[in-house]
């Protein structure tokens, strides 16, 4: 036995690292790769000369529009009749019986069993842009790319309660456990940087609705191999966990023993065949390039001062607008995947002036990043989603709204979306989508064909099935397709 395979044998690797002083790299690296579950051979999608990984799809299927995804999620399901969606004739009849002919046999969250009143519209709408898109008047910001976005007012889904609902619009099931829709697109197409995660997510606070737990696992790679799994960076405080250099250790070091570890991990490589064991070897390097990349991407020190008041925010204050400033700055970065969540939109009480405030906290940022791709002539391959996991009840509850599955509304902009057009309908009440009806695994379709890819041949065989995000539904909208 040589003495390197008996030093492996004698002392754990585990036990090597707890004997190592505050190598943050490696902390982080556990927290970008934390399971070594569900291994599977990945070594094909691999560049040998920078191991940053190119996807599996590989030519695409189709020629690309978009290269890049920022999705703007709105938890807690935002009423499509305060945002996107106007009905006149449920102003009309508020306050008088919701008619039966709309909701016999369907299904209601909170509202099983109660007397169902029509309740108004609470903010009044009005066109924007030479379009002429009908969007409420508490988005003025939004209102002013009208020209830019493509409204979806006829979006459905299966699931009436959040967490499964975030799952359904994540995963494109409500079984948890199943890979995000960032991770297949990680997994499928790879990430152009080699310093930052393909898939990132970031989350704000509000102050207007019930605040919208969100799960882990919304972003994570299921069965997937682990690399492929959502990194959560903070725009307050220390972006990710351990990311800074401990105190007397420098680059020089850090270097000296990520290698030793990788010089570990790769002898048991050699001798197991376990591909966690190659994902693990490039998450610590990917850890490690992360120490210099991360601090200077979260340093927005160096943008313009318009850019800064566009956006309305310095940085570094936890904010939906702070993360829309570094969702560009990621893009620009090269990062496959970027998921700003913001959790003030369960509006179920006083409606009128919470989704107002809810609102303010959204539509500059939003707006902004907008306009900002479009200025760094980023738009044209960016594709911008904005909306959450499912709408609102036209019907009361008390001042508020339950939530709603049968109709919603979200936008999409740039990425091959046709600009400053709106795409189906829901009946005059709000009620049921009933024209050009688009599911969330419609949606799914129509993302994967934007970036090039056939939902249906983009497949990974666990436990014996061919899954796919799509599951076995939906259908690219062609329509809204620049």
């Amino acid at each position: 036995m040589s003495p390197h395979d008996h030093f492996a044998r004698e002392i754990h690797r585990r036990a090597f690292l707890g004997g190592t002083a505050g190598i943050g790299s490696l902390a982080l690296a556990s927290l970008l790769q934390p399971d070594l579950a569900g291994a599977a051979d990945i070594s094909g999608g691999s560049s040998a000369k920078t191991d940053r990984w190119t996807g599996v799809v590989n030519p695409l299927h189709f020629a690309p529009k978009a290269k890049r995804l920022i999705y703007l999620y709105m938890a807690g399901g935002p009423s499509h009749l305060e945002t996107l969606d106007y009905k006149p004739k449920l102003a009309k009849l508020s306050g008088q019986p919701m008619p039966e002919s709309y909701t016999a046999g369907m299904p209601i969250a909170q509202l099983q069993g109660q007397k169902l009143t029509c309740f108004a519209p609470q903010h009044p709408f009005q066109k924007y842009g030479k379009s002429g898109q009908e969007i409420c008047t508490i988005f003025p910001e939004i209102g002013s790319v009208a020209d830019e976005i493509c409204i979806v007012r006829s979006m459905v889904t299966e699931a009436i309660n959040h967490d499964p609902a975030h799952t359904y619009m994540n995963t494109g099931t409500t079984i948890s456990g199943r890979p995000a829709m960032g991770s297949w697109l990680d997994y499928g197409l790879g990430s152009e940087s080699q310093d930052l995660p393909g898939f990132v997510v970031m989350s704000s606070f509000g102050k207007f609705g019930q605040a919208q737990p969100i799960s882990a696992r919304q972003w994570h790679s299921g069965f997937l191999p682990s690399r492929f799994q959502g990194v959560e960076f903070h725009s307050k405080g220390d972006p990710v966990l351990y990311v800074g250099d401990p105190k007397g250790i420098d680059r020089e070091r850090q270097r000296d023993v990520v290698d030793a570890v990788q010089r570990l991990n790769a002898l048991e490589n050699r001798e197991l065949a376990d591909p966690e064991i190659a994902t693990r070897i490039t998450a610590y390097e990917t850890a490690f390039r992360m120490q210099a990349s991360v601090p200077e991407l979260m340093d927005v020190s160096n943008e313009p001062k318009h850019v800064l008041d566009m956006y309305g925010t310095k940085g570094g204050d936890g904010s939906f607008a702070a993360n829309c400033l570094l969702a560009r700055r990621l893009a620009e970065r090269g990062v496959r995947f970027i998921q700003l969540y913001h959790k003030d939109w369960d509006h179920h009480g006083n409606l009128k002036g919470d989704v107002a405030g809810t609102a303010r906290e959204v539509d500059r940022g939003a707006a902004a990043l907008i306009k900002d791709l479009k200025q760094r002539d980023m738009l044209k391959d960016t594709l911008v989603i904005w909306g959450g996991e499912f709408g609102r009840t036209p019907m009361a509850q008390g001042n508020g709204r339950d939530h709603h599955i049968k109709g919603f509304s979200i936008w999409m902009a740039g990425g091959g979306i046709k600009p400053g057009i709106s795409y189906g309908a829901t009946d005059e009440l709000g009620y049921s989508s009933v024209e050009n009806i688009v599911h969330v695994n419609d949606l799914h379709a129509t993302i994967l064909r934007l970036f090039g890819v056939d939902h249906k041949r983009m497949t990974y065989k666990y436990q014996g099935r061919d899954f796919r995000l799509t599951d076995v539904a939906g259908n690219p909208i062609k329509a809204i397709m620049a």
